[in-house]
This record gives structure tokens, C-alpha cells and sequence, in this order.
């Protein structure tokens, strides 16, 4: 068995596996930090900067950054607080998330770190984009407007040749989640439940399944995201 990594999260002791990441092993050692795009077990993206730390007054992506024996890493800093607060701002202004009529709510992870930073007014100028809905696919709907383009879906969900059910189709600010339908003909409901559980909001929902969890009964309800192990933040 191959040694520990030890290394610090804001002074405090912690060790790490060879290779694991900052962002699973701060989990491991009690340490909350925040995240959007990470999905435990799959390639890291680092696509949503939720989970931005510093080490040696860089900031880089916690889920994407291997632990280093004697690594120091800053998490609770109001500059790094400020920062998070901002990503997820800029992701509520530039969709258009109606959290009262979305099957997600209480169970939406940008809805629960935005109560968590306590977010009030955006900074920044709400864009309500016009964005498309798709309802072809028989089990899955993809409502784009609820969409953050974290890429969790695509990783995470794949043919028995291999191929990707979705997929991001156009650049830039035209840049949209897709259902390859060839890829995707067959999903059962068991999948398309796993589907619209591992989508962070609510841009993936499967179909005939509307508001079944009563208000006070879902995830985030009672307990605030992270409350799971010691939150730092």
C-alpha cells in the first residue's frame, strides 16, 4: 500500500492518495469544496471554475489538480468567496432560471449554491437569451435555458460502442447540449432517471415526471449543499 500525501486546505492537515485530485480528497478530509461540474469516478472538466482554489497564489481548478506532497491550499478566502459568488451569478444571468417552475428546484445545485453564498442582485446584467427546448428524445427533455454547458452529461453517459448521448453542438455564445438520438434510441427510464439526476439543474428532465417530491421533502431543502461533511466555507 502506497503511502499517504500529506498536504494542508487552509492550515489544517489533511492527507490525500497518489494521484487523487485536491477537490476529492478535501471531501475526504472533511473539507467542503464547492463544485458544479465534477462528477466522482469520471475524467475531470474543470469546466464550471466553481471549485477555484489557490495554491502558491495561483488560482486553478480543485478537480483538475493533482495533490502534491506539501501543498498549501487556500479554499476559505473572501477573495476566492467573491469569485465562486460571481461564477454563479454570471451562470443565473446568462440562462434563464425560473427556479418556482422547475421540476429541480430544491434539488438544484445552483440553486443550493446560490443560497449558500447568499446571493441576492447579480452583479452583472440579466441577458435572457432565447434559447430552444427540446422534447424530441421519447425519455428525456432538454430545456436549454436551464442548461450551465458543465459537460457532466456528455462524460457520463455513453453507448455500448462507446459513444457519447450527447454532445455540445456550435461555439461560442451558440454553444448547446444535444441528444444524439441514434445513441440515445433506446435509454430506459432506469437511465433517463440517472440522467436527470446527474444534470446540476434542471436542463435534463425526464419526461412524465413533474413536481413528485412535495416542497420540504427535497435534497436541499433542510440541509444546505455540503452539510454532508464539515463545510469550511
Amino acid at each position: 500500500m502506497s503511502e499517504k500525501i500529506k498536504f494542508t486546505i487552509d492550515g489544517k492537515e489533511c492527507f490525500a492518495e497518489q494521484g487523487q485530485n485536491v477537490l476529492d480528497a478535501s471531501r475526504d478530509n472533511g473539507v467542503y469544496i464547492p463544485f458544479l461540474c465534477h462528477v466522482k469516478g469520471i475524467k475531470q472538466a474543470g469546466s464550471c471554475r466553481v471549485c477555484n482554489v489557490k495554491i502558491a497564489g495561483r488560482t486553478m481548478t480543485a478537480c483538475t489538480t493533482p495533490v502534491a506532497a506539501g501543498m498549501a491550499v487556500e479554499n476559505d478566502t473572501p477573495e476566492l468567496r467573491d469569485l465562486r459568488l460571481a461564477i454563479i451569478e454570471a451562470l443565473f444571468v446568462e440562462g434563464n432560471h425560473f427556479c418556482p417552475s422547475c421540476e429541480k428546484s430544491g434539488n438544484c445545485e445552483l440553486q443550493a449554491l446560490a443560497y449558500k453564498f447568499q446571493m441576492m442582485v447579480p452583479r452583472f446584467p440579466y441577458q435572457f437569451p432565447q434559447k430552444q427546448v427540446d422534447a424530441e428524445n421519447a425519455k428525456i427533455l432538454i430545456d436549454r435555458n436551464r442548461c450551465i454547458l458543465c459537460k457532466r452529461c456528455i462524460r457520463s453517459f455513453k453507448d455500448e460502442k462507446g459513444r457519447s448521448l450527447f454532445a455540445f453542438k456550435s461555439r461560442g455564445h451558440k454553444l448547446q447540449i444535444c441528444i444524439d438520438e441514434e445513441c440515445a434510441a433506446n435509454i430506459t427510464d432506469e437511465m433517463a432517471q440517472e440522467i436527470m439526476n446527474i444534470c446540476p439543474v434542471g436542463a435534463l428532465i425526464k419526461k412524465e415526471k413533474g413536481f413528485n417530491e412535495p416542497i420540504g421533502t427535497r435534497k436541499y431543502d433542510n440541509k444546505p449543499i455540503g452539510s454532508d461533511i464539515t463545510s469550511v466555507i
